[in-house]
């Protein structure tokens, strides 16, 4: 009898897992953060998983954007997107290395790979018109208008803090490598892509690649990768244990299991804002609609919990009978073939 296909999974992670804010952001807390990172996941791996990770990257492209407006005068600052991309390349490495290391003291015989990403976003999207999206460094009022003058950014003042740039934050529509992705992970290869979002790149005119100044959703990527490749799993990294309802009021309950349509219901209620759970929900339901299995969200303290069923919160297909605790994939193969 042929071996059962292997279960794929994806993880989403936010940018802060390598950089929080009580740190300074120095190389060499980075490296250190993502060997801790690099243990969640090759725990996974160790599970039998095909494994894609994805990252977050907004605390390091800010700091790279500061960089720049500090040495403004000597050398010319880059686009976002090329922002984008040093990022996802530099961030890609410290958890390459760190999880290859890692997987060679478990003696897993795994190789990494990370894929610098272009997604494509819709030139039309309507976030284009209204920038929300604050990035880089704080100017004073005098510095931001000639900004706006000189480069044509979208100016905003934030809070009596100074003024900051906004860009759009377009839903992504294509991952272009999506199966070059899948490809490496069904041969056995983790791999590490779509860091920050990805790359922003719209079709223009001439029907060619163009890299735009924009903010792409790590977690709306995530899905839209996760339901190209077909993964099994998909995890999303927050800052909590569980999912609540009615969060930060008294009735505020811990939410253990949510079908994909009660989830629908109270994004439209409100009970997710956009700022916080809300995309992550979103960006649930929308794989699970498109035919995904099962979504996991949880923190990373209690990720090895969630794995078993013991903590995390799952969003899942409406008509399932209520969730067991999951086997592990070695335990789902030998029950096929039985």
């Amino acid at each position: 009898m042929a071996a059962a296909k292997q279960r794929l999974a994806l993880v989403a992670f936010g940018g802060n897992a390598l950089l929080p804010e009580d740190q300074r952001g120095l190389q060499e807390e980075q490296v250190k953060n993502a060997e801790k990172a690099a243990r969640l996941m090759a725990g996974i791996a160790a599970k039998g998983y095909g494994l894609i990770i994805v990252h977050g990257n907004g605390p390091q492209v800010g700091n790279l954007l500061i960089q720049q407006e500090e040495a403004a005068n000597r050398i010319p600052a880059y686009s976002l997107d090329v922002c984008d991309a040093m990022t996802e390349g530099s961030m890609g490495y410290l958890l390459e290395r760190a999880l290859a290391n890692e997987l060679r003291r478990l003696s897993i015989d795994r190789d990494v790979a990370t894929l610098v990403s272009m997604v494509l976003v819709d030139k039309d999207d309507p976030a284009f018109a209204k920038p929300t999206k604050p990035v880089g460094p704080f100017y004073t009022e005098f510095r931001a208008r000639e900004l706006q003058r000189k480069k044509k950014w979208t100016m905003v003042e934030d809070a009596g803090r100074g003024w900051r740039k906004v860009v759009a934050s377009p839903k992504p529509i294509d991952v272009t490598a999506k199966w070059v992705i899948k490809d490496l992970v069904e041969s056995g290869r983790i791999v590490i892509a779509a860091g920050g979002g990805g790359i922003p790149v719209i079709l223009n005119s001439r029907g060619l690649y163009e890299g735009v100044e924009a903010v792409i959703d790590k977690d709306y990527a995530s899905s839209l990768i996760a339901r190209e490749v077909g993964v099994d799993l998909f995890i999303i990294l927050t800052a909590i244990e569980r999912v609540c309802a009615d969060f930060g009021k008294p009735t505020q309950r811990e939410l253990a299991e949510i079908r994909v349509g009660e989830a629908e219901r109270m994004l439209e209620e409100g009970q997710f804002p956009a700022g916080s759970m809300g995309p992550k929900i979103r960006a649930a339901v929308e794989y699970i609609r498109a035919g995904g299995r099962e979504v996991l969200i949880t923190d990373a303290a209690h990720l090895k919990a969630a794995l078993i069923g013991r903590s995390g919160t799952r969003i899942v297909p409406d008509g399932l009978p209520g969730l067991e605790a999951p086997a592990a994939p070695a335990e789902r193969r030998e029950g096929a073939a039985s």
